[in-house]
């Protein structure tokens, strides 16, 4: 049996540059992201029979992995040459569709990350992260970007650029730690307790992005926002963090609709009246979690001023993807 555990995560700054339609295009795409601790486990254990048992939201036994209708584990099992005789099930610390933590790209990850050391193999979180991409962007046609797999995959709190050639750089985001320990005490995490796909407004993003100049525009700000605020962070500006993070967000929601809509701007500005420096719905938008950057002091408004969002408490997490259990069992 092998049990992998795979973060979620948050992204700060420069989400949708990481879309192929934007950065295939300009010079670069740049997001600023963090690991959280909270996870998604998958477990993979051999089977009796030569079949392949994936439980999920429901359980499929089947003879064949191309017989799954769970896309991200047929195509994992394809990608790897797995026939059958395996048991596949998960886990995850909170709700994992449509709450903007990136828990496709982190169950696809931890999946694969997963099925190579039941075959023996211990790789690369560069390895894991491509594998991850391949998987949902080419082989199931997901209309995302490279962001969330990579993240996954190497945890920490990271500065991401995507290149025109397809080249990944990840590279940490070096602060103090009293810095970083403040900014972590300063941050909001709000269950707004409804959730959305992605996925159409991704496409809507990705096809304006193809079609409409002003709105790679509006991405170019957000990616020098990405780079400003890696300076910030560098020099202890968490108030520059806090005002970038608004800034961000304004510009976010003129990429696309469904972005955000009366309720979630409501709910922005009461987080804003009560002292958040800034904020923005995480992922693609639309539902799932409000972040907010606001003085400590401030939190207690800001909670009152919000009573039907429950507060998340979460860590900065320093890892990705990692096998945290391997039991022999004589294969």
């Amino acid at each position: 049996m092998i049990i992998s555990r795979t973060p979620l995560r948050m992204s700060f700054l420069g989400g949708g540059s990481d879309l192929p339609a934007y950065y295939r295009r300009e010079q670069q795409g740049a997001v600023i992201s963090t690991a959280i601790n909270k996870y998604i486990y998958i477990t993979v254990n051999e089977k009796f029979d030569s079949k392949v048992r994936a439980s999920y939201s429901v359980t499929e036994i089947v003879e064949r992995p191309h017989d799954l209708k769970h896309e991200l584990i047929r195509e994992s099992l394809s990608l790897l040459g797995i026939e059958g005789g395996i048991e596949i099930t998960s886990i995850s610390d909170i709700p994992s569709q449509g709450t903007g933590l990136g828990s496709s790209s982190t169950y696809t990850v931890g999946l694969l990350n997963a099925l190579h050391a039941w075959r023996g193999c211990l790789v690369s979180a560069e390895r894991l992260a491509e594998e991850a991409c391949t998987i949902e962007i080419e082989r199931c046609g997901k209309p995302i970007g490279k962001q969330d797999q990579y993240i996954a995959a190497y945890g920490g709190f990271q500065f991401i650029q995507f290149n025109p050639d397809e080249s990944v750089y990840v590279d940490p985001v070096v602060m103090r730690y009293e810095d970083r320990q403040r900014l972590l005490q300063s941050l909001l995490m709000l269950y707004t307790g409804s959730t959305r796909s992605a996925a159409n407004v991704l496409q809507e993003q990705q096809n304006n992005l193809e079609n409409h100049a002003e709105q790679r525009a509006l991405l170019a700000q957000m990616v020098r926002l990405a780079w400003q605020v890696r300076y910030a962070l560098q020099q202890g500006d968490l108030n520059g963090f806090g005002e970038a993070l608004h800034e961000g967000w304004q510009l976010k929601k003129q990429l696309a609709g469904g972005i955000s809509n009366p309720r979630i701007d409501d709910w922005y500005d009461r987080a804003r009246a009560a002292g958040a420096v800034g904020g923005k719905i995480l992922g693609a938008g639309g539902g799932g979690f409000l972040l907010l950057y606001a003085p400590p002091e401030k939190h207690p408004a800001i909670r009152a001023a919000l009573p039907g969002l429950r507060d998340i408490r979460f860590r900065f997490e320093s890892q990705g993807s990692k096998i945290i259990y391997v039991e022999e069992n004589g294969r």
